[in-house]
């Protein structure tokens, strides 16, 4: 069944971010130019550096899931099967009404970075004070990242190509390509993909501090997240989920799907140079650009929008930028960039999901979401990367690149549907 010309869109989309709860939320939060960041509330932060991060607002699992089933959740597969059920009720899947086969011909690959830290975290506990005889017997399961996946085709009985990718921060593009990939060669017709973060916790905190990787601008949480600001210090930690539905076209066509956008373009690279730092040159990074514009058959000018990974670290914002100006030339300049993590922090394996989300968003209503936050011009960070307040512009074809520690590079190319 394998056929590379078969045609991929997106049919519906859910998300779970810290400045929405819904993709209109979501979209609504961008425009407002909304910070997510604020003091943690989840617990004491008293021996931590960083007291903030982004985290989501008014979520309680009780409104989605019953208390027994939430209880044997950790918090990322809660957000995974949250977001993957608005997903489904967006594209209007209908899972009651399919027949078994067709079942069998939809997948799910949703991943998370990390997994359930906290959980990991509370039993580690009850090892020490109680001895692993009480250990929960969810533990295990509660733990691995692949959960999430399983608990989605579980709840719908989707039984077609089933797993997580797990790349850090890059995981859920990763997950996204993947899914794009099987269906284009004919072993699904439709996937669930994304990825889902739940690392707001003591553990999560302490271990990105020791790494020097997160800001400490506790006095001015808000702002704190300034990705290509001078002044920008580490990234701010953010936790949600976001699911998309690719179908395969004429599977969306035949059941009057509404058709959000097509993707087009895939890109995979490593830097092949350092566990946790980007090659400062963004090597990496311009492959996996590279390969994703070659593979939709377009030319550098004809992209409209790229949604950066933009951390707002000093390395990576730097890196990334030459990395684009590398592939687009002078027209670096005329594009509109922008990062979308000033608003809502990075939601390290469910960024690339998120960041999705706010790529198709930016093709379907031809306005790009801002980088809110930016004061200090830094002589290295010199594209246009629509500071503060959002732009009107027709979008035809939008980039979103999402990078991890282990020096993986993923780009993904949305296409507008007409």
């Amino acid at each position: 069944m394998s056929d590379k010309n078969r045609r991929v869109v997106v049919t519906g989309m859910g998300a779970l971010t810290p400045i929405g709860l819904t993709v209109n939320e979501f979209w609504n939060g961008m425009m407002d130019c909304k910070s997510g960041a604020a003091m943690i509330k989840q617990f004491d932060t008293s021996k931590i550096e960083t007291k903030f991060a982004c985290e989501l607002k008014g979520f309680d699992p009780l409104n989605f899931l019953d208390k027994k089933t939430a209880r044997r959740l950790d918090p990322f597969a809660q957000y995974a099967l949250v977001s993957a059920r608005q997903a489904v009720e967006d594209g209007n899947l209908q899972p009651e009404k399919l027949t078994e086969e067709e079942k069998n011909r939809i997948g799910v690959i949703f991943g998370s970075g990390i997994g359930g830290i906290q959980t990991f975290y509370d039993q580690a506990v009850i090892n020490r004070e109680q001895g692993p005889g009480r250990i929960s017997p969810f533990f295990i399961p509660m733990l691995i990242p692949d959960i999430a996946a399983g608990h989605i085709s579980m709840q719908y009985g989707f039984r077609g190509p089933n797993y997580c990718t797990v790349s850090a921060c890059a995981t859920g593009n990763n997950n996204m390509i993947d899914s794009f990939l099987l269906i284009k060669f004919g072993m699904a017709d439709v996937m669930i993909a994304g990825g889902s973060e739940a690392s707001i916790s003591e553990l999560g905190m302490g271990g990105f501090n020791s790494s020097r990787a997160l800001s400490t601008r506790n006095d001015s949480p808000e702002t704190a997240s300034r990705p290509f600001d001078a002044t920008r210090d580490g990234f701010v930690m953010g936790e949600g989920g976001g699911a998309l539905i690719l179908e395969e076209l004429e599977h969306a066509l035949k059941r009057n799907a509404k058709i959000y956008c097509e993707i087009v373009g895939a890109g995979l690279s490593a830097d092949a140079y350092h566990i946790t730092a980007p090659h400062p040159e963004g090597t990496g990074a311009i492959l996996s650009m590279k390969m994703a514009i070659e593979q939709a058959g377009i030319k550098p000018e004809e992209i409209d929008y790229v949604n950066m990974h933009g951390t707002s670290t000093p390395l990576g914002d730097i890196g990334e930028t030459k990395a684009i100006k590398k592939v687009f030339g002078d027209y670096a300049y005329k594009l509109n960039v922008s990062s979308t993590k000033s608003m809502t922090g990075h939601l390290l394996g469910a960024a690339g999901a998120v960041e999705a989300i706010a790529s198709i968003l930016a093709v379907v209503n031809d306005k790009i979401p801002p980088t809110i936050n930016f004061a200090n011009p830094d002589p290295d960070c010199d594209l246009n990367y629509t500071f503060n307040k959002p732009q009107e512009r027709k979008v035809n074809y939008a980039i979103s690149n999402a990078f991890g520690f282990g020096g993986h590079n993923t780009t993904v190319i949305f296409k507008k549907y007409e």
